[in-house]
Formats: structure tokens, C-alpha cells, sequence
């Protein structure tokens, strides 16, 4: 019997997601322009709330389908306009291009990354040091690169362990094309171990986005709106570093500490260890690679080395973007590994693309929530607070803000609103360098609550390792519950007893003379 138009509109109407998600985002862009038309503030949280119901559903239906028709429909009856859509998109032009060439330069260099990560997955055994090891090092490295790289790093070895067990489970390693996707061709006896490599590596992957953010918070270019906070308070990078020590490096310590507990407790599903059979598999690919290498092989794993190194020493010295930076990895990794054919070059992009353009739909989520004025309210009952008190309500609103927005968005929005209220002497220069460490700390923190919190999250929940993984929105929620616990309260607590006057050290090493002349406001209460 042939269905009829309608039926058949509806059945392609967001593929094979279920149906009660189906009728979900229908209903929403049913109500929409109603509750726009009855109450414009309320409408922009609704929107809002819906598109974090679309990250939260990211398993059953990627987010910019949905997503995107919410958008549209907020464009069409005037929550936001085109141009400040297109206004966001250009303010965050470095993030873009990050995505767009850094996770592509990535993909060029996996063959490095899975001989040093294979190397010591393997000879790391207790699994503790490993989430250890796991957890610094990526706070390390986010200190001086950047979270989306890093966590992409991180994703793309993932995805090789991954991949290299799954194919020797099916039986088909001495096939090129092999479908890690689907379980079907797993024989039931190795359905356990599978299960047990998930978890695994989602212990590991959670440790590692934790770490971007402990690393992210400490230096101005850890995290977008660090350059932001600090151009506005006119620090530079060790200036930066210093005035945030106090808070960071109890967080990080604490971090570190949650780690070893949680692995060791085996809570919030932490603790998975992985299979013999798993780190058998992995041990023989690695003495079967390190018997069967070639001499280009070897070339190319010196060459992905020197383009390392280029892209730790270019990143942490800012010598250009990420994105150019990442762009330059492509042309020097490729260029030297012989790859010079097209449809070679776009795997690479496959990964990073999808995600670029959910996230300029997130940047006209942010124009929405901009153009209806959705934080200001929270903003200004934040600045009727005073001394300490302001302070921690700071913190807390910037860390509330951040789990259901973007913490890049909420950290620009707080300090340029606090360099008015100094430039209007409200408030002091000296309370204005405290708030502008509330704001950095309370944005990149609490933060890590949600996926949407952080880019580095949302990446790693809309990357091509999460469904295979089963790494859900909710079980992202749940394993950074406990993080999300100890970063909030040691990150307040390290606020509101800063015993360490950071103001008066910087003071006698003479760091901060210049400050009465060149600051947002000119202000000489120092």
C-alpha cells in the first residue's frame, strides 16, 4: 500500500529518531512564536532550554537538525536578527577556523599520536597513575594550547583504540574495511570485554575534558574568555597566571585528588579497568607495527614529531591563530606523508565539520539570548551585592550562567559589564581586579557541569567516539557530577579566603605601576 505525501513528509522528517522526539520538536516550533508574541523574555528561555533538550537528545538525533529549525524559527519571527547572528559568528571567527583546520591537522597526525598512546596504555598498567597521567597532562597542555585541541587529540587516539579492538573482535584484521559502528559482527563472548573497553576509555576521555578545563582556567590562553577578561584588566600572561594561583592550583590539586579517589572508590562509574583480551589485542598490534615498519613509515613518524613540536612552540608562543596554526599542520603533515589527492584530504574534515556548523547555531542561540536580554537580569542583581558577598554571588552566578550557556559568552558579558561599573567609579580598581578573577574562575569551573558548558565538552559529546562509547549527554552530566562537586566549592572557598593579596605582591615586584595609566578606566585608586 504506497503511504500517502504527508505520511511520507513525516517518516523523513528527522530520519529514524524516535517518534515522541519527532513530535517533541514539532511541538516546539508550534509553540515558539506564540509564546514569542505573549512574552518575549520568557520565549528566549524557552528557546534556550529547548536547544540544551536537543544536546541532552544528541544520542537519538544529532543536535543541528533540530537545533537549526528552532534557530530558523526564532530568526523568522524576530528573537534575533541575521546580521547579529553573522555578528557572533565573526567575534568567534578563531574558534571556527580551530575547528575547521586543527582537528582536520589532527587527523594527519593520528599515526604519531597512536604510537606514543598505544605505548603507554600498554606499559601503564595501573590504571590510577594512567588517569593520573591523563588528567595533568591535558591540564598541561590546555594551559598552553587549547581545550578543543587537546580534547581532540585525546578523541582521535580514543577512537584508534577503539577502532583497532573492535576489528580484531569481528575478525576481520586482515580486512581495509571494517564497520566499528555496529556490534553485529562481535561474536557474544567478546560482547563483555567490548562493554568493559567502553568504560574504560569514557574514564579516561572524562578524565582528560576535566583536565582541559583545570589547565584552561590557569593562563589567558587557556580558554577564549581569559584573553577577553585579561585584555579588559590589561594583565598579561604571567600578570594573568599569578593572580589566578591562589584559586587554580587548589582546584587543580583537588582535581587531581578527585581523580584518585573516584578511580580508586570505582564511583560514578569510574574505575573500569581494561580487559586482558583488549590489552593483549593492543600489545600485538603495537609489536606487529614496530616489526612491520618501513622506513617511510618511520619518516613520516619523524616528520608528524618535528610538526609536533611546531604546534606546541607556535601555540604557546601565539606566533599566529590556532585555526592558521592548524591550517599549517595540514599543509606541512600531508605535503610530507604524500597525501595529495582530494577525496584523501576530506576524511580528515569529516569530523570537525558537522560540529563547526552546530556550533554558529549556538551562536545564534547566543544572539537570541543577547537581543532579549535573557542574563541581565541576574546581572544587575548580582552588582547590588557588596564586598565579599559580591564576590561569591560572582562565582556562582557566572558558573550558573555557564551550565546552561556558553561560558566563553557569559565571561565577556560579566567583565564588560563590571569595566563599566569601574570607568562609572562604582566600584574600585582593586575590586575590579578581584571580580575579573571571579568571573575567569567561575565561568571555566562550575562550567564543567554540562557538555554545553564548555566547548571542549560539547565536542567530545558530538563527536564520532560518543555514540560508540555510549557516552550520553545524561551519563557526561553524571560522571562530571562529582568533578563538578569538588571544582565548585574549592574554587569558592579559594574566592572568598584569598588570603594571598596577589595585589600587593605584584606590587612590590613592581608588576603593576603601569596599571594607573593603562586600564580600561585610567583609575588611580591603586
Amino acid at each position: 500500500m504506497q503511504m500517502s505525501m504527508p505520511v511520507a513528509l513525516y517518516r523523513n522528517f528527522l530520519g529514524h529518531a524516535p517518534d515522541w522526539y519527532k513530535k517533541t520538536i514539532l511541538a516546539f516550533l508550534v509553540i515558539n512564536p506564540f509564546l514569542f508574541v505573549l512574552n518575549p523574555y520568557v520565549a528566549g528561555w524557552v528557546l534556550v532550554l529547548q536547544f540544551i533538550f536537543t544536546l541532552a537528545m544528541a544520542l537519538k538525533c544529532y543536535p543541528l537538525q533540530p537545533g537549526g529549525l528552532l534557530l530558523i524559527e526564532a530568526l523568522f519571527i524576530g528573537m534575533t536578527t541575521p546580521d547579529h547572528m553573522l555578528h557572533e559568528i565573526q567575534l568567534n571567527l578563531e574558534v571556527v577556523l580551530l575547528l575547521v583546520f586543527m582537528v582536520a591537522g589532527i587527523y594527519f597526525m593520528k599515526d604519531l599520536l597512536m604510537f606514543l598512546f598505544t605505548k603507554l596504555v600498554i606499559r601503564v598498567q595501573n590504571k590510577l597513575v594512567l588517569s593520573v597521567a591523563f588528567i595533568a597532562a591535558s591540564a598541561f597542555l590546555s594551559a598552553f594550547l587549547d581545550a578543543l585541541t587537546v580534547i581532540a587529540v585525546i578523541i582521535s587516539v580514543g577512537l584508534g583504540f577503539y577502532t583497532i579492538y573492535h576489528k580484531v573482535a569481528s575478525g576481520k584484521e586482515f580486512q581495509g574495511d571494517h564497520d566499528h559502528t555496529s556490534d553485529d559482527t562481535v561474536p557474544e563472548l567478546g560482547r563483555t570485554d567490548l562493554d568493559d573497553f567502553r568504560a574504560f576509555l569514557r574514564n579516561l576521555l572524562m578524565h582528560s575534558a576535566v583536565g582541559t578545563a583545570l589547565g584552561g582556567v590557569m593562563t589567558m590562553v587557556g580558554e577564549p574568555q581569559n584573553l577577553i577578561i585579561a585584555d579588559k584588566a590589561g594583565w598579561d600572561f604571567l600578570e594573568f597566571f599569578l593572580r589566578m594561583s591562589p584559586i587554580t592550583i587548589p582546584v587543580f590539586i583537588f582535581g587531581v585528588l578527585t581523580t584518585m579517589l573516584l578511580e580508586k572508590m570505582k564511583w560514578f562509574s569510574y574505575g573500569a579497568q581494561m580487559p586482558a583480551n583488549v590489552r593483549a589485542i593492543l600489545a600485538n598490534y603495537d609489536k606487529h607495527n614496530d616489526e612491520t615498519r618501513t622506513p617511510r613509515d618511520t619518516a613520516k613518524l619523524v616528520v608528524q614529531a618535528i610538526i609536533g613540536l611546531w604546534l606546541i612552540v607556535g601555540l604557546a608562543m601565539h606566533m599566529a591563530s590556532v585555526g592558521l596554526i592548524g591550517l599549517s599542520v595540514i599543509v606541512l603533515a600531508t605535503s610530507m606523508s604524500g597525501i595529495i589527492e582530494e577525496h584523501a584530504l576530506g576524511k580528515a574534515f569529516e569530523e570537525a565539520l558537522p560540529f563547526t556548523a552546530l556550533l554558529c547555531v549556538f551562536f545564534g542561540i547566543v544572539a537570541v539570548i543577547i537581543d532579549q536580554g535573557l542574563f541581565y537580569p541576574v546581572i544587575n542583581w548580582v552588582l547590588t551585592f557588596e564586598g565579599k558577598t559580591q564576590l561569591v554571588m560572582f562565582y556562582l552566578a557566572n558558573g550558573a550562567l555557564s551550565m546552561v550557556s556558553d561560558n566563553v559568552f557569559v565571561g565577556s558579558v560579566y567583565i564588560t559589564e563590571v569595566a563599566a561599573a569601574l570607568k562609572e567609579g562604582v566600584i574600585t580598581r582593586d575590586e575590579f581586579d578581584m571580580l575579573a578573577v571571579a568571573i575567569n574562575t567561575g565561568t571555566n569551573l562550575p562550567s564543567v557541569a554540562t557538555p554545553n558548558g564548555q566547548a571542549a565538552f560539547l565536542f567530545l559529546l558530538t563527536s564520532a567516539i560518543a555514540p560508540l562509547l555510549r557516552l550520553s549527554y545524561g551519563k557526561m552530566v553524571y560522571m562530571a557530577l562529582p568533578y563538578t562537586v569538588v571544582l565548585t566549592i574549592v574554587g569558592l572557598a579559594a574566592t572568598y579566603f584569598n588570603l594571598l593579596d596577589m595585589t600587593d605582591i605584584l606590587y612590590e615586584m613592581h608588576w603593576i605601576e603601569h596599571h594607573t595609566a593603562d586600564t580600561v578606566s585610567g583609575d588611580s585608586s591603586h
